[in-house]
């Protein structure tokens, strides 16, 4: 069985992340973008991240250019305006695609792993959220349009 153990990403700083250092830690990895309607949400994930990570949890953010070019940053750009605009402190990886051909291994899992609307696989759009429970499996598929305290309650139950 296939768990987020099973994956390695790179870092903003392109070092290895070998996901499973992250289990028994309680995920929530989201597709991120600094040009986007959903943007202000990176406060929203900052304080859940703070509010939870003495508990066990985690955000681990992915900046994706795939839609409409949003996130057209070098890893340093993005960085500091996920610092300077929302005092972002959970980690940033690498820009990836979530979709199409040069998808993440990730997210296709993740994808497979929690069908969006109407079983569809494809994340539609950025800020799309994937909760991960401390075993690896993911949970729970969230749209670009619920709100990081919306999932507040999801992430105390696997807390």
């Amino acid at each position: 069985m296939t768990t987020i153990a099973d994956f390695t990403v790179t870092t903003n700083r392109g070092q290895e992340l070998d996901l499973k250092d992250k289990l028994g830690t309680v995920l929530l990895v989201v597709n991120t973008a600094s040009k986007c309607g959903f943007t202000p949400q990176y406060d929203g994930l900052e304080k859940l991240y703070q509010q939870y990570k003495d508990r066990g949890f985690e955000v681990l953010g992915f900046p994706c250019n795939q839609f409409l070019g949003q996130e057209p940053g070098n890893a340093d750009e993005i960085a500091e305006f996920c610092k300077v605009n929302f005092g972002v402190t959970f980690p940033l990886m690498a820009k990836i695609d979530v979709n199409g051909a040069n998808a993440s291994p990730l997210y296709d899992w993740m994808k497979r792993e929690a069908p969006g609307v109407m079983g569809l696989n494809a994340v539609k759009w950025n800020f799309t959220k994937f909760l991960i429970d401390r075993e690896g499996k993911v949970v729970r598929r969230y749209a670009p349009n619920d709100t990081p305290a919306s999932i507040a309650k999801d992430i105390e139950a696997l807390l």
